[in-house]
């Protein structure tokens, strides 16, 4: 999930995830949408799908895009639980065993 928090920090990355909610992409469709070299957004989609939030599929020549969205839920399914509005699917850490011991 750390590289997934990693690729969501970056503005344009968070851009590219709203462009692919809508419908799956080409890199060069998704380009059209900024004012960047393709180079550097060929690197953020790599961030993106390093970080499993994002697929790419071969269509002939074309390499489609698409959300992952099992790992979006489950890094918004953390958020969630961190702000107390989620399911908690995990017990609850103690960091301190002698505290909880008295």
């Amino acid at each position: 999930m750390n590289e997934s928090f990693k690729a969501l920090a970056d503005p344009t990355r968070r851009q590219i995830i709203r462009l692919l909610r809508e419908k799956d992409r080409s890199a060069g469709e998704i380009a059209e949408y900024f004012k960047m070299s393709k180079p550097s957004i060929s690197h953020h989609l790599n961030a993106l799908k390093h970080a499993g939030l994002v697929q790419d599929e071969r269509h002939g020549q074309f390499i489609m895009y698409s959300l992952n969205a099992t790992v979006l839920e489950e890094v918004l399914g953390w958020l969630l639980e961190l702000t107390g509005t989620g399911k908690q699917n995990e017990p609850e850490v103690h960091f301190n065993k002698e505290a909880e011991e008295k």
